[in-house]
């Protein structure tokens, strides 16, 4: 994320700096490793659509064969886009326009929760660890939502003057949900329900993270977002109602998401994949841009207590299939390192 002083991506687009079809260099995909950003050869994934009001326990008739469709979407995919999941359209409406305002108040608004240089919390662009990293193309707001006594208040915005409420509101019933889906996970596996949940621990983290993707004159050689799985437990996405961008990595080939406007898209981070012993993986996924249109999400994460050791559930470890992951402790000091290096940091835990 950009520090105090830095511009932003948008901030660049503003001024000229994306005219005559250039971008600065620092921008351009060099990665080989993934592939080249081949927008009209990527694919359309048929991504599973899981209704979590089968998942609840009052729906025991409708829930076993949910809970099959969830162990696929997981075993195939690592996610899947969650309908019936108890908030209103209108709310999510509301809450995509806060986010969309907050992003297009003057600079010198948003300026008052600029990520500080030693912090990660507050407003602004990638955040530059190594020389020749390739940054992304977007501009985010990354707030810590929970524990609730952790909360950096200063970085969180008072224009919009619904933002605040709004926010407080939607975590509140995404903690629910988080939970309703770990339960289902371990239930669709056969295992004790809470075997997952267990691992996050009393005091789990929660991150919310707003991103705006401006549009950019080279989408086949800038991408929104690097190639990367995620470093969570879970992760919950409310994708842009109209504009699309995400894409998974399945089968060594890129596949676009499709936008169902009023679904949380789920997808499964390093550190279930450690718990369930690699059994379900964290997907690979990335972020295109377009030449016309902005993009705005807001990505919800969810992760263990960092101060608590994970590891692989003892039902998924035996002689058929060894352990495949160390334990860990505060696996995202491990994850932002590789992460912003282009490497896969579940590699460095794996035995």
């Amino acid at each position: 994320m950009a520090e105090a002083g830095a511009k932003t991506v948008q901030e660049l687009v503003q001024s000229g700096g994306d005219n005559n079809e250039e971008v600065p260099h620092k921008y351009i995909w060099r990665d080989a490793e993934y592939g080249p950003i081949n927008l009209t050869a990527t694919l359309s994934g048929e991504i599973p659509v899981i209704d979590l009001s089968r998942l609840i326990p009052s729906a025991a008739a409708a829930m076993d064969a949910e809970l099959n469709k969830l162990q696929s979407a997981l075993m195939t995919w690592g996610c899947f886009q969650a309908i019936n999941h108890g908030f209103e359209n209108s709310f999510l409406d509301e809450l995509r326009r806060v986010s969309r305002k907050f992003f297009h108040l003057p600079i010198i608004e948003k300026q008052k929760y600029v990520r500080p240089v030693d912090g990660i919390e507050g407003y602004g662009s990638d955040m530059v660890l190594f020389e020749n990293q390739s940054l992304d193309w977007n501009d985010r707001l990354y707030l810590l939502l929970s524990p609730k006594d952790q909360q950096k208040l200063e970085y969180w915005p008072e224009n919009p003057d619904t933002f605040r409420k709004m926010l407080d509101e939607y975590t509140g019933s995404l903690r629910q949900i988080q939970e309703l889906i770990l339960k289902a996970i371990a239930r669709s596996l056969s295992l004790p329900e809470k075997c997952f949940l267990d691992q996050f621990g009393e005091r789990p983290t929660m991150y919310g993270r707003f991103n705006y993707y401006p549009p950019c004159s080279r989408p086949d050689i800038v991408l929104g977002l690097k190639p990367h799985a995620d470093g969570t437990g879970i992760t919950i996405l409310l994708q842009d109602e109209e504009v699309e961008g995400l894409q998974m990595l399945k089968d060594d080939r890129w596949y676009r998401v499709p936008i169902m406007p009023h679904a949380l898209l789920v997808n499964v981070g390093d550190q279930l994949e450690i718990m369930s012993n690699g059994i379900i993986k964290s997907p690979m996924h990335r972020a295109v841009t377009n030449t016309v249109r902005e993009r705005n999400t807001l990505a919800m994460f969810f992760a263990p207590d960092p101060e608590l050791e994970i590891g692989p559930v003892n039902e998924l470890v035996d002689g058929t299939r060894p352990r495949l992951y160390k334990k860990v402790r505060n696996y995202p000091k491990t994850y932002f390192q590789h992460y912003q290096q282009g490497k896969r940091p579940i590699e460095a835990v794996r035995i």
